[in-house]
Parts: C-alpha cells; sequence; structure tokens
C-alpha cells in the first residue's frame, strides 16, 4: 500500500481535525463497501482465471487426463481436479 501525506490530498482543516486525534502516525481508511472490488476485478486476472478454468475443464470432457493438463497448464494434478470438479457459476 503507498503512503500519502495528508496535507498533498486533504483540505487544511481536515488536517487539522485529525491531528487533534493522531499525530505523526498512520491511520488506514477502509474503503466504501459500495466502491468494494473482489479479488483480481481491477486487474482482469479473475476473469483470465475463469477463462483457463474453463479451457481446462473443456479439454478434461473432450478426453485430456488430468496428468496432462497438469502438465501443460503447470498446475499440481490436485489443483486440476479442484478446478474440474468446482461448481460452475
Amino acid at each position: 500500500m503507498k503512503y500519502i501525506n495528508a496535507k498533498a490530498l486533504l483540505p487544511d482543516e481536515l488536517v487539522r481535525e485529525l491531528q487533534s486525534y493522531i499525530q505523526g502516525g498512520y491511520i488506514y481508511v477502509p474503503a466504501d463497501p459500495a466502491h468494494h472490488r473482489q479479488w483480481g476485478e481491477a486487474s482482469g486476472c479473475r476473469q483470465a482465471l475463469k477463462r483457463r478454468n474453463r479451457k481446462i475443464t473443456e479439454e478434461y470432457r473432450k478426453g485430456s487426463s488430468v496428468n496432462e493438463l497438469a502438465e501443460k497448464y503447470c498446475l499440481s494434478v490436485h489443483a486440476i481436479r479442484k478446478i474440474i470438479y468446482q461448481k460452475t457459476e
């Protein structure tokens, strides 16, 4: 996480108000739950993994073995089985 100097971001009045509670320390400001994103949504990683997992499942259904898929996707046999047997969203 990148730290930002409050003086560079907030109005002076608000900085003074915050200083009455904490000086020279760190404060975490949580995100508004209405704007919360799940892991990987912003970067696109979540969608990429979903596409990969669908592809793995499809290849398994077409006859590829678990061992072949593990080798091809550089994943463990256990990970491939979890992907194949997971409930679809």
